[in-house]
């Protein structure tokens, strides 16, 4: 897209006033937590190096200490020349710190993030000056079950598939320089049946709106290069919805929708006025598609869409959660892509914005899915709540994102069958959702148990095509009616009182399958080689595609993670399997031949 600038963590909102703050800082372990007592934020003491954005207990990071730290330091000097601020608003973002973020800039104390997966930012406008200037962070992390972590470990050593913490400062730390009056953000919301396209802008103008001047906000639409539609607006007040024809009446109004074998994108952009003066100007895009379910099947732009989905937890051997690069993140959807798969699950993360990006480009559907608390009290509810609402809110504009997983499994809410307060959070979660999002489908607790649902989603790790075979052709009422006493391994599908309303099903993890290793944890017993892998692998797949009634299915997963080994790559990325056999077996789909597999 015309507004791409490599390593810009912020691809559908850019601004070319910006400095990538990445890369070398200053760094301790505070042991006793004595470093506001001590000042820090004034004195840094002698310290480590650490290679931003990458945490302490990575390679990639310089340090490479997997112990647990609660309570780490960052310090940097950065020079700011004058020129830059004269006038502007300089922000300091943090595009993902875990968990408590404190912030000082040249001594004096600018805020606080709790939370490790959302962005943040700060005004530092107040505390700079012209020339050096001593940015210090401090960041408080534990293995609390209250605060969202997803796949990170609760307990100090690893165990099946819950991997090494991630303390700290996680992704791109970064200024960006911005107007006084200036865009705060816009919400888009293309719609298909219209062919308009929905905006929702954000500015700071409350306290400069009732001067004697006149803001305005100019929207200009083009796709390949030619200028479809400009439109100049009146703002009135820091909030405003502007609803545009996303082509003019003279220009040919043929929609170019987004698909994953069209990926098609328009580039917009915003530039705030005031009089005749340009304030602001951002830099976006957005995909035209429209997802949508009838009767018991998905549909995504009025076609049926079957989904074959691969679930990926985003970790990389030298860096954990945080890619070691941006082609690195586009090397993972390129071989997803290569596996036969039209869709990602991100498991238990939200991913770099990056990835998304690459994802609306290369036509690469989504489902994301935050990570999970491991308790249920007050606190938790806020804790998980808080940030759910900015993760939806801040990656709402992606096209590539049909579906949003708050919780997995029933983590942090394991009593939710049968307990109604747990059932009030999970259903209220997804009404949440939904009233921010209201294109996209939402899966509340994805697996089993569910209570309010747009897709039934059930997790089945049986490791031979027979077992699936009879008990998803014989018993799927059964099944659907809760019906699973007889069944090995088996979960209610619903909560107590919830019962099954024609939603769409979807086998959202199965496989698992690990190759023999004399170390390392997969599902069921281990195969002893490729071939056996194979074997397995397509008496699985094709039993599950034979079934009508189901839209889908997740093998589990994409690459090993750390101890657990049942990824198509290992961790390293080496191929296990060559990408065109799984893309053969998930694109030769046989319905009504599933004895053949079994």
């Amino acid at each position: 897209m015309k507004c791409y600038i490599k390593d810009y963590p912020r691809p559908q909102f850019v601004r070319n006033e910006w400095e990538n703050l990445n890369g070398e800082w200053n760094f301790v372990f505070d042991y006793e937590n004595e470093g506001e007592k001590k000042k820090y934020f004034c004195s840094f003491p002698n310290s480590k190096k650490i290679n931003v954005p990458f945490t302490y207990e990575t390679s990639l990071s310089g340090i490479c200490d997997e112990s647990v730290h609660y309570v780490v330091w960052y310090n940097k000097k950065i020079y700011i020349s004058k020129e830059k601020f004269t006038d502007k608003y300089s922000i300091l973002n943090f595009e993902g710190s875990d968990y408590t973020t404190k912030v000082w800039i040249n001594g004096n104390y600018v805020g606080c993030n709790r939370g490790g997966y959302s962005r943040f930012s700060f005004n530092i406008q107040t505390y700079i000056v012209d020339g050096e200037n001593d940015i210090t962070v401090k960041v408080e992390d534990s293995l609390s079950k209250i605060q969202p972590r997803g796949k990170q470990r609760y307990k100090k050593e690893s165990w099946k598939c819950w991997y090494v913490q991630t303390t700290g400062i996680w992704k791109t730390v970064w200024l960006e320089w911005v107007s006084k009056e200036h865009i705060k953000s816009v919400k888009n919301t293309p719609k298909l049946e219209s062919g308009t396209v929905k905006l929702e802008i954000n500015t700071n103008l409350s306290e400069y709106i009732l001067e004697e001047k006149k803001y305005y906000i100019e929207v200009q639409i083009s796709y390949d290069g030619q200028v479809l539609n400009t439109v100049k607006e009146l703002l009135s007040s820091d909030y405003e919805i502007v609803e545009l024809p996303i082509s003019s009446n003279n220009i040919s109004n043929t929609l170019k929708i987004w698909s994953p074998s069209n990926p098609n994108l328009y580039d917009i952009t915003y530039t705030l006025y005031c009089d005749s003066t340009i304030l602001d100007k951002v830099s976006s895009y957005f995909g035209i598609r429209d997802i949508s379910i009838i009767r018991n099947k998905i549909f995504l732009n009025k076609e049926e869409l079957y989904l074959k989905m691969i679930l990926d937890q985003g970790y990389w051997n030298e860096s954990h959660l945080t890619p070691p690069n941006e082609e690195a993140l586009v090397a993972d959807i390129d071989n997803i892509i290569k596996y036969g798969y039209n869709c990602v699950r991100k498991h238990q993360k939200i991913e770099d914005e990056r990835f998304l990006y690459w994802c609306d480009v290369k036509g690469l559907l989504v489902w994301s899915e935050m990570a999970n608390c491991y308790l249920f009290n007050d606190n938790s509810i806020k804790c998980f709540t808080d940030e759910w609402i900015r993760v939806v809110k801040q990656n709402y504009n992606h096209p590539s994102i049909i579906t949003w997983v708050p919780i997995n499994e029933s983590w942090g809410v394991k009593d939710v069958y049968n307990d109604i307060k747990q059932q009030s959070f999970v259903n209220s979660i997804y009404y949440l959702t939904k009233s921010i999002d209201g294109t996209g489908l939402v899966i509340t607790n994805d697996g089993w148990e569910h209570t309010i649902s747009d897709i039934i989603t059930i997790h089945d790790y049986s490791q031979d095509g027979k077992t699936l075979y009879y008990r998803y052709k014989e018993n799927k009422e059964k099944i659907l009616n809760n019906n699973v006493e007889e069944f090995e391994n088996m979960r209610y599908i619903f909560a107590s009182g919830y019962e099954y309303k024609g939603q769409p099903v979807i086998i959202s993890e199965y496989g698992g399958i690990a190759i023999n290793s004399n170390v390392g944890w997969g599902y069921g017993k281990q195969v002893k080689d490729k071939e056996e892998f194979l074997e397995r692998f397509t008496k699985l797949t094709k039993t599950i595609q034979n079934f009508d009634y189901i839209s889908g299915y997740c093998y589990t997963q994409l690459t090993d993670v750390m101890q657990e080994i049942n990824g198509l790559m290992y961790f390293d990325r080496k191929y296990k399997v060559e990408p065109d056999i799984i893309s053969k077996i998930n694109n030769a789909i046989f319905k009504n031949n599933g004895e053949k597999y079994v």
